[in-house]
């Protein structure tokens, strides 16, 4: 009996940090932000309580929903297409052999570790309309050069990829160390059933990658969802708020205009659609996974 007590005691202080972490860094300020949504409040000082009006005000603002479809189209322009991409370059890389492979592996990195701001300027120089070497590329395809950030069509698939190019080489990783676990001993059976690359890869790898498939799917979403630095620096929500989004939208009501309480409202929804599209998203992927 005394020995579990002792287990007991050394279990509650090796947990007891991170758990008053959880409480003071997140269930609190989650607690406090619905409790201001419920409120007239400014973005600092106490407001009246009014209930749900700012929700039933959210259910008829038009730039609410414009916001949250432009938050949906840029999720579609980044999770599929940088989950695709990173297995991809894990596949290529992992075919590589020593100092070539770590050279190619830092290569697809290196944008991950930069701060959103330098990735701004460097992209800002690259597709300058005068200057910019990108907009060679472009005149290529599109037959004259387009100030991008300026063009309402162009400006939210820049965005897009601009953030698949900034932070894929950390999808890079998480596939390298999936593909790393699968044992060489079962392509080397594979290959003395006469099993062609593709077989190998739809049968052997992509089932077995699937959990961590599963993994970056999830959390590009949850990332994604909540963009706002790259759209504040390159397009500060234009042209004409063709890439205005979410979080942006509550950085207006909250910082711009003093209404804290209507943005803590907005900010109430996200955080449940986050929550409830992230966990249903990988509870159908992994599902899926079983079954393959």
């Amino acid at each position: 009996m005394k020995l579990g007590r002792n287990q007991a005691t050394a279990a509650f202080i090796l947990v007891a940090p991170f758990v008053i972490a959880y409480l003071v860094l997140f269930i609190y300020p989650t607690y406090k932000m619905v409790q201001l949504s419920f409120t007239d409040a400014p973005l600092i000082g106490e407001g009246n309580w009014i209930g749900w009006a700012n929700y039933i005000k959210l259910a008829s603002d038009k730039q609410f929903f414009a916001a949250a479809l432009h938050t949906g189209y840029f999720v579609l322009l980044t999770v599929i297409p940088t989950t695709l991409l990173g297995l991809v370059i894990a596949l290529m890389v992992t075919r590589l052999k020593g100092w070539l492979q770590s050279l190619v592996l830092a290569a697809f990195f290196l944008p991950y570790i930069l701060p959103v701001t330098v990735v701004f300027l460097i992209w800002q120089w690259m597709l300058d309309l005068q200057f910019g070497i990108a907009q060679y590329a472009i005149e290529l395809f599109n037959g004259s050069r387009v100030a991008v950030f300026r063009d309402k069509y162009w400006a939210m698939p820049s965005v897009a990829f601009i953030t698949i190019w900034w932070t894929n080489g950390f999808n890079v990783l998480l596939f390298i160390a999936g593909l790393r676990n699968i044992s060489q001993d079962l392509y080397d059976a594979a290959s003395l059933d006469n099993a062609s690359s593709w077989q190998q890869f739809r049968h052997l790898t992509w089932p077995l990658i699937w959990p961590v498939t599963a993994l970056v799917l999830t959390i590009q979403l949850i990332l994604q969802l909540k963009i706002f630095d790259q759209i504040y620096l390159f397009t500060q929500g234009g042209p004409f708020n063709s890439t205005y989004v979410m979080v942006q939208y509550i950085y207006k009501f909250a910082f711009q205009l003093n209404r804290g309480g209507y943005a803590a409202a907005v900010a109430v929804i996200l955080f449940l659609v986050i929550v409830v599209v992230s966990v249903l998203q990988y509870q159908v992927l992994r599902v899926r996974g079983a079954r393959s």
